[in-house]
């Protein structure tokens, strides 16, 4: 018996494209019908809440396209994570790409993702290496890369690349909320996944601008330690709470100690001096952090763990159907 084409799912989160989403559509098209003609495909637009006509071409696209095209809509602007999210827990490929709507991403370039994947790899990311964008965005995008590959130890170039290709394991193992779209990766190696990245083209923008604003870099800094937390200490919570205790206890100890020494040879009064209230106060510190660490430990060993242990867990299953996260949106098509 002749092998099954395999599926493959586009998902495209959106916010106020409406100006790229025919022509990006299109090009998807051509790609499909050209260079990966054996593949069986479906398109997921998910709108994160637009406020222009952007729903309404995707709806538009659907209705034409209804075998292939489904439009979701999230009924606020909830951000790119919820969207990823949306769509995730609906495709039903064997393989999932990722682009955004705004035509920098050249979905003809998604041969060279399929090149990477075939050689063992679970999620293949786009590397932009050459950036059309203003140096407002690429320089902070830069600092971001490499402070997150040196807090994560995960040697990427361009983590928060929209651009990649997954496996649907992957993105069925995946909690996505908040803004921590932009360590996809580093979540997924964190789970045993095996992550790479290529060099891709990148295209300067052809219509609106970009959404994102300076709040993104206080976001992403806030949700780097997010999930440092996660991704080192979720099964683990004493090691972190008890960790920051052990050093201020520490530092309590040293101060006290140099007082004390002070006071034993009488050098000078140490009753009055403020070092005696920063020992205290960081002896106290450390009792509440390693009381709140042994707390952690006793509510993650009495929940249920193999939500935890699921996700790190490979399970074959001839199991196709498809289950959504509850994420509130609309869907049609």
């Amino acid at each position: 018996m002749p092998k099954a084409p395999k599926m493959l799912s586009f998902v495209i989160p959106l916010f106020n494209e409406e100006g790229s989403l025919i022509k990006l559509y299109s090009e998807i098209e051509q790609l499909m019908a050209s260079v990966l003609s054996d593949f069986v495909w479906e398109v997921v637009f998910v709108d994160d809440g637009s406020t222009d006509s952007s729903f309404q071409i995707v709806r538009s696209i659907a209705n034409q396209s209804p075998t292939r095209v489904r439009a979701v809509r999230l009924r606020t602007n909830s951000g790119k994570a919820a969207a990823l999210a949306a769509g995730f827990g609906i495709v039903k490929g064997e393989l999932v790409v990722t682009l955004d709507a705004d035509l920098q991403d050249d979905p003809r370039e998604l041969p060279k993702l399929f090149a990477e994947l075939d050689r063992g790899f679970d999620l293949v990311s786009g590397w932009k290496q050459t950036r059309h964008d203003p140096l407002s965005r690429t320089l902070p995008s830069r600092v971001f890369n490499a402070i997150t590959c040196w807090c994560t130890g995960l040697k990427l170039n361009d983590l928060n690349s929209g651009f990649k290709l997954y496996r649907r394991s992957l993105v069925k193992s995946l909690r996505l909320y908040g803004h921590r779209h932009r360590y996809i990766p580093v979540l997924a190696a964190d789970l045993g996944f095996k992550v790479s990245e290529v060099a891709v083209n990148h295209r300067a923008r052809e219509f609106g601008s970009s959404k994102y604003g300076m709040m993104r870099f206080f976001h992403g800094f806030i949700d780097l330690l997010s999930v440092l937390a996660v991704t080192r200490f979720l099964r683990r919570p004493a090691h972190l709470f008890g960790g920051i205790g052990l050093a201020m206890g520490a530092v309590g100890l040293l101060s006290l100690s140099y007082l004390f020494v002070h006071w034993l040879f009488s050098i000078a009064p140490i009753g009055t001096r403020p070092l005696l209230s920063f020992g205290i106060t960081m002896l106290i510190l450390s009792v509440q952090f390693i009381s709140f660490g042994l707390l952690a430990e006793l509510m993650v060993a009495n929940s249920d763990t193999r939500k935890i242990e699921d996700r790190i867990a490979e399970i074959i299953s001839d199991d196709s159907s498809v289950e959504c996260d509850a994420v509130n949106f609309d869907m049609v098509g």
